[in-house]
């Protein structure tokens, strides 16, 4: 994400005026917000379509703000939290950064602090969607081979020599040779240690059992 980039912090905090505190704050530096005065008005929104952030206030009416962080990883929402409190103890925020929260703030808190946590929230949105757009993009170049260059491409990452695939396949060198280039052009891999790591995150690397 670059500066500039859209992003958006969602508030939830039950107090109007801390809410409007963090929005004037958010606003004074250019950074969309949009505020919740209950866990399930936020949830009826949905999640937004760009980096963001979660402010959480600890203490909600009914749902803790803890309780609202176990709901969220609970529904594969993996929102970054930066939770505020005023009623804050050591016990509560271990188990609020356990669960992954990024920061944990006592009120009163300084404004640069908020901030920072913020920020440091929607870079880590950013990385995660990035990082999920590229795995979606590895899996659909890896559904676009044919089923015999999905078998090279299992052992090629192997360690297999063509020699040695086209022993295996039943093939000779040359047709190995070129479902070998044809596999590599269509996962974009510019050599055996890029197909490795390409291999790595679609979790399709054989295990290693000693043999060459």
């Amino acid at each position: 994400m670059t500066r500039g980039d859209p992003s958006l912090v969602l508030i939830l905090d039950d107090d109007p005026s801390i809410r409007a505190s963090v929005e004037s704050l958010l606003r004074s530096v250019g950074q969309a917000s949009r505020s919740f005065n209950s866990a399930r008005a936020l949830m009826a929104e949905g999640r937004p379509n760009i980096p963001s952030c979660l402010v959480l206030d600890v203490r909600l009416p009914g749902q803790s703000g803890l309780e609202f962080q176990r709901e969220l990883a609970a529904s594969g929402i993996d929102l970054p939290i930066v939770f505020i409190t005023g009623h804050g103890d050591v016990p509560m925020s271990v188990a609020a950064m356990k669960a992954g929260a990024i920061e944990f703030l006592t009120k009163p808190f300084r404004d640069q602090e908020l901030l920072d946590a913020v920020h440091k929230g929607i870079a880590l949105d950013a990385e995660r969607r990035e990082a999920r757009t590229a795995l979606r993009s590895m899996q659909e170049r890896f559904h676009s081979l044919t089923p015999r260059e999905r078998e090279v491409m299992a052992l090629v990452t192997s360690g297999q020599i063509n020699k040695q695939i086209a022993a295996r396949l039943q093939l000779s060198e040359i047709t190995v040779k070129i479902h070998r280039s044809q596999m590599m052009r269509k996962m974009q891999a510019a050599s055996l240690p890029d197909l490795v790591r390409i291999a790595d995150r679609l979790g399709t690397m054989p295990p290693f059992d000693g043999t060459g």
